[in-house]
């Protein structure tokens, strides 16, 4: 919403009215005064504090009326044609054409910069994909928080899709970097990923593709100009059959996943990890998954390393698995609002690095439906319908924020 449609709303009439009022008290207490009193240079503030208020054209229509009262006032005090009253008026008419002048570059700022968000949003609808509210046996929830809050977009990554056989596949990573720069080189990532999810048979396979497309494609599109370092990303991939318990994992660097069971958490670290992704180092023949059991009314949750490395005003880091514990877990979506809600409490804002969560729970089989996908529309709501605080984006359904 721009400035100018601020003005439309009742509370903003009211506080337009505040610089009017002013103009009006000034002007009736300078007649009012003796003639070496002079408070037509306060009429100034009527155009300046309407500059905050509005756009440039409620401004300039203010400093019109500001402008004319001083000429009244020098007219009733009979000295309009002094050089006191023309230095005043003179003064008055310079002040608002510069304020108007200011006040219509902070609204062409404001408009590239809402232009600049539909393309940040847009880009964001295409790269990160919401994955399905049900997919298979399991229901998905999602939460992105970007670090800049101008760009809603960053380096962390995540999807979900149905593989070749009865299963789901996961994704969830965080590219070394933040904010535009690292979109390409998620990309790379993620349409590897949705590539090879129906492709191979196995997770084995899959890794090591993603891995030969990261090494392949990563140099072409990181900002190795701007960041010479190192560019590689980290990534926990799944592969979560229908039937059954047994779901594979391997962990490429990333945070281990967290299972929620009955109020219980456990932390799934990874027996055999792997390099983070771009690293070119292993052959695929040395990628091992890592099984465990996941059950009917168990949650899992995906998260990247800006969650668990957010500090709070003292410098203590986000204690998520302690956190969780205590949090009531009949849906994604709710968990999801818990954890979201109490990360900001520790923080006291938004965390300063891009953060992402995945929570994933296997329902019973009586639950069982086909996926379907998501309902269309803006990237910042949950898919419950409700709006989330700040600069967030609840997943489940897509219909939106923020930041």
């Amino acid at each position: 919403m721009s400035v100018d449609r601020l003005v439309e709303q009742p509370s903003s009439r009211g506080l337009v009215a505040i610089p009017l009022a002013l103009i009006v008290v000034i002007t009736v207490v300078d007649i009012r005064s003796p003639t070496d009193v002079h408070l037509g240079p306060l009429l100034v503030i009527a155009p300046t504090l309407t500059a905050s208020l509005a756009g440039p054209g409620l401004t300039a229509l203010v400093g019109l009326l500001a402008i004319a009262a001083q000429v009244v006032i020098g007219a009733l005090h009979g000295g309009l044609g002094t050089t006191n009253h023309i230095a005043q008026l003179i003064a008055l008419v310079v002040l608002t054409a510069l304020v108007v002048f200011v006040c219509h570059v902070r609204e062409r700022r404001a408009r590239e910069l809402v232009r600049a968000r539909s393309v940040a949003e847009t880009a964001q609808r295409v790269l990160l994909r919401p994955p399905p509210r049900r997919i298979g046996p399991l229901r998905v929830a999602w939460l992105y928080l970007a670090a800049e809050d101008d760009t809603q977009i960053g380096g962390d990554l995540f999807a979900v899709t149905r593989a070749a056989g009865a299963s789901t596949r996961a994704i969830i990573g965080d590219v070394r970097g933040k904010g535009l720069a690292a979109i390409g080189e998620a990309s790379v990532v993620l349409g590897a990923f949705r590539e090879g999810a129906h492709r191979y048979a196995t997770l084995p396979e899959l890794t090591a593709a993603l891995e030969v497309s990261v090494c392949r494609d990563l140099d072409e599109v990181a900002d190795t100009e701007h960041d010479p370092g190192e560019h590689f990303i980290t990534a926990l991939v799944l592969d979560i059959p229908d039937d059954g318990s047994q779901v594979e994992m391997i962990n490429c660097g990333h945070p281990p996943p967290l299972l929620l069971r009955d109020r219980r958490v456990t932390v799934l670290h990874a027996r055999h990890p792997v390099p983070p992704l771009g690293m070119c180092e292993l052959p695929a023949a040395s990628h091992h998954t890592d099984p465990f059991a996941f059950e009917p009314g168990d949650f899992l949750l995906l998260y990247t390393d800006g969650v668990i490395e957010a500090r709070s005003p003292d410098g203590a880091f986000y204690p998520l698995a302690e956190r969780v514990a205590g949090f009531p877990a009949t849906s994604p979506d709710v968990l999801l609002r818990h954890i979201h809600d109490d990360l900001v409490r520790h923080v006291g804002d938004q965390p300063g690095d891009d953060a992402a969560f995945l929570i994933v729970e296997r329902t019973p089989a009586h639950h069982l439906r086909l996926p379907h996908l998501p309902v269309d529309g803006h990237h910042r709501l949950g898919s419950d319908g409700s709006a989330p605080p700040a600069s967030s984006a609840y997943a489940g359904v897509e219909s939106s924020t923020r930041r």
